[in-house]
């Protein structure tokens, strides 16, 4: 799955970074380096240029935000690296910042809620290849934090639905599969919900993500 995809990691917890680079590597990713720190990330991310970070949000020295701060640092340093954020916390303030300049080759993953190594493969090769992987979880805290929360309220809860699954990365076919639909009424809720909040229709699914994700961060 992973085959010519190279992956460095920043997680300060051993075992759970072990684990990672072993799953990995186990399905054809290059893991170019593993890191608990940073300042350590930065070095590795100069030093290897790799295609993809995997980045916890909490790492030394106060396990605050260092990581997240981290990502947004790097991104504008190298534009072309995915970031694939792997945490258990949901930090609105920073997440908006990293995504409104650019969502192409972001994801953003709850530890807690990734049931399956393959969907988190799945999710890694979309960033890595410039599409997103947002967490629903995430999604909503976003909505929920933007300023321009009028104009989300009119949005209906099948919606909102596919709302979080367009930033997820999923294409119509995607989205009429999982809330068992048609693809035609998918494209309906599109064009409602880029109706309703002012945004530009595009029949790229990568644009109407951006799009959005522009929208959250503003």
């Amino acid at each position: 799955m992973g085959d010519s995809i190279r992956v460095a990691i920043a997680e300060d917890s051993a075992i759970l970074r072990d684990g990672l680079v072993q799953l990995l590597a186990d399905r054809g990713f290059e893991i170019t380096d593993a890191v608990s720190e940073a300042e350590g990330l930065r070095a590795s991310i100069e030093r290897d240029r790799p295609d993809v970070a995997v980045i916890d949000i909490r790492m030394p020295p106060s396990f605050t935000d260092e990581g997240l701060r981290a990502a947004i640092e790097l991104r504008r340093r190298y534009p072309a690296l995915g970031i694939l954020l792997f945490s258990q916390y949901i930090e609105t303030r920073y997440a908006a910042e990293l995504l409104a300049d650019d969502a192409a080759g972001i994801g953003y993953l709850l530890k807690d809620r990734v049931a399956d190594v393959s969907d988190f493969c799945e999710a890694l090769v979309r960033v890595a290849s410039g599409g997103t992987a947002l967490d629903p979880e995430v999604v909503t805290q976003l909505l929920g934090a933007s300023k321009r929360l009028g104009s989300l309220s009119a949005l209906s809860t099948r919606e909102r639905q596919v709302l979080s699954l367009m930033a997820e990365g999923r294409s119509n076919a995607a989205i009429a599969t999982t809330l068992v639909i048609s693809e035609g009424a998918v494209e309906k809720h599109v064009a409602n919900i880029f109706a309703k909040l002012d945004l530009p229709v595009s029949q790229s699914d990568h644009r109407r993500v951006l799009a959005v994700l522009r929208f959250l961060g503003s």
